[in-house]
């Protein structure tokens, strides 16, 4: 009785052709970009890790780096 009163569904569209695969050749202006883009990259990298003063064991600072006081070294 209860397929009486549901409506039929529409019959689904036929899919959409496939997208044409992209070119693989890149311009020079792009590999330049590409290339600023990546030494931007390393050279952000390479600063932030100069700022980290830990490693995995902890505090990586010698005997004498220890003795040091807001007057100098003791």
């Amino acid at each position: 009785m209860g397929s009486i009163f549901k409506p039929k569904m529409p019959s689904l569209p036929p899919p959409l052709p496939a997208p044409e695969p992209p070119s693989e050749e890149i311009s020079p202006e792009e590999k330049e970009r590409i290339a600023k883009e990546q030494a931007r990259v390393r050279r952000n990298r390479k600063g932030k890790r100069s700022t980290i003063l830990t490693g995995p064991m902890g505090i990586q600072e010698s005997e004498e780096d220890k003795l040091e006081s807001l007057l100098g070294k003791k």
